[in-house]
């Protein structure tokens, strides 16, 4: 048995990835995204990999959002990885990713603020993401009274 590792995710992943996030907002640690919408925005993600042949155990996704700012979302790790570092190395490589993209603002939307406050990020006021309520939020059964904690880092 192998170690879990870090990866871009797959379209064998879509399913389990659906999985992880709804058990994760059941949990109330995260908002639901609808499986139809994982398929299209598969190259968004990264997944940690069990090497064992069993189902992916976390994931996270960069979203680009604008002309320079992109979204961290969909952070999920299964409860028996959890405090063993892999929400940290799921972030950690979106951030990666953005900077390779040439994106140097990153914000999230979360529950987790302790979290992300810890990776460096900040609380903001939705009010410095326009593009995103307009986006993504305005679809969300949420909207317009969102509870979740604006967060963002500049890279």
């Amino acid at each position: 048995m192998g170690k879990p590792y870090i990866r871009k995710a797959r379209m064998q992943d879509v399913k389990a990835v659906h999985k992880l996030l709804m058990e994760c907002s059941g949990q109330g640690l995260l908002l639901p995204r609808p499986l139809n919408q994982l398929y299209g925005h598969l190259r968004e993600f990264y997944v940690v990999d069990p090497d064992d042949g069993g189902p992916i155990q976390g994931c996270c996704a960069l979203a680009i959002v604008w002309d320079g700012l992109a979204e961290v979302r969909s952070l999920a790790v299964d409860e028996r990885l959890r405090g063993q570092g892999f929400g940290r190395k799921l972030v950690e490589a979106c951030l990666s990713e953005s900077l390779t993209l040439g994106i140097y603002k990153v914000f999230t939307l979360t529950y987790q603020d302790s979290f992300f406050r810890k990776m460096g990020f900040a609380e903001v006021s939705k009010d410095v993401l326009p593009q995103k309520v307009w986006a993504d939020c305005i679809n969300c059964p949420k909207f317009p009274e969102c509870d979740e904690i604006a967060m963002q880092i500049d890279l």
